[in-house]
């Protein structure tokens, strides 16, 4: 179960990095990226971050290998925001939960007898 504490660190990185992703990095290779969570690791070294990508398959990947290209910016970032004894690494992580909610949607709706 996670603390309060590690709720507010994941929140604070999510904060930081939507951002950072929107407003400073400068990538064409970015894409219409939304940070929907944040995971850190109890010592705060490794931090997964949880990104939605809109767009084909081949957009997502460019766009997770844009986000870890800029991983060092990004960590600086958030580094400097949050003041933390360890700054994570970070690690991006494509969130496949909307699709699967829209998937789900559509099933339910196929098998709705109305």
């Amino acid at each position: 179960m996670t603390s309060d504490r590690m709720r507010r660190v994941n929140e604070a990185v999510r904060e930081v990095l939507s951002a950072a992703i929107t407003t400073e990095l400068k990538d064409p290779r970015v894409g219409f990226v939304t940070v929907t969570a944040v995971e850190t690791s109890p010592d705060i070294r490794h931090a997964r971050v949880f990104v939605s990508v809109l767009g084909n398959p081949g957009e997502r990947r460019r766009t997770l290998q844009a986000l870890d290209s800029a991983h060092g910016f990004l960590q600086r970032r958030v580094g400097s925001e949050l003041r933390m004894k360890n700054t994570p690494q970070l690690q991006f992580v494509y969130d496949d939960t909307p699709e699967r909610g829209m998937r789900i949607t559509e099933i339910l709706d196929q098998e709705d007898p109305s």
